[in-house]
């Protein structure tokens, strides 16, 4: 009888810690996806956007709505010192520079492995100019392993 219940009592905890482990799982990854937080300050302003003030006419915030059949703020808008490339994709800007679900264009998905650098999706992990992350070149006659540069 206490055999049954201890099994029980482990199915039911199995099953709780299963649970919250997929939805701690779930929460890191739409983390990573999305951070809205941060503004494309536009390398020349919108001169068709209405606004009160011309600096609000020069950011666009990250994941801003747009309709490219109504209103497109974002169509080929270059921003941040022509680092970042905005489109309407899907009903809001993306940086089709470094937007890995929109990498050189609107749904052009970089596959696992790889980062959007400048537009063409990258495996970073063996790439000595872009080694881990985009841009991040080893020095010269070092490899680029695993992301890291000189790894042994």
């Amino acid at each position: 009888m206490a055999s049954t219940s201890l099994l029980k009592l482990a199915t039911i905890l199995s099953l709780v810690f299963s649970i919250l482990l997929a939805l701690h799982a779930q929460i890191t990854l739409s983390s990573d996806i999305e951070d809205d937080d941060e503004e494309y300050v536009l390398d020349t302003p919108l001169a068709n956007f209405r606004s009160r003030s011309r600096f609000l006419a020069s950011v666009i915030k990250k994941g801003a709505g747009c309709n490219a059949e109504r209103y497109n703020i974002c169509n080929g808008v270059s921003a941040n010192g022509g680092t970042s490339l905005l489109y309407c994709c899907k009903k809001h800007c993306r940086n089709v520079l470094s937007d890995k679900n929109n990498c050189g264009k609107c749904g052009n998905k970089c596959k696992f492995g790889e980062f959007c650098c400048n537009g063409n999706c990258t495996t970073v992990f063996y790439n000595v100019n872009n080694c881990g992350k985009c841009n991040k070149k080893c020095a010269r006659g070092v490899r680029c392993q695993y992301g890291t540069c000189g790894y042994v």
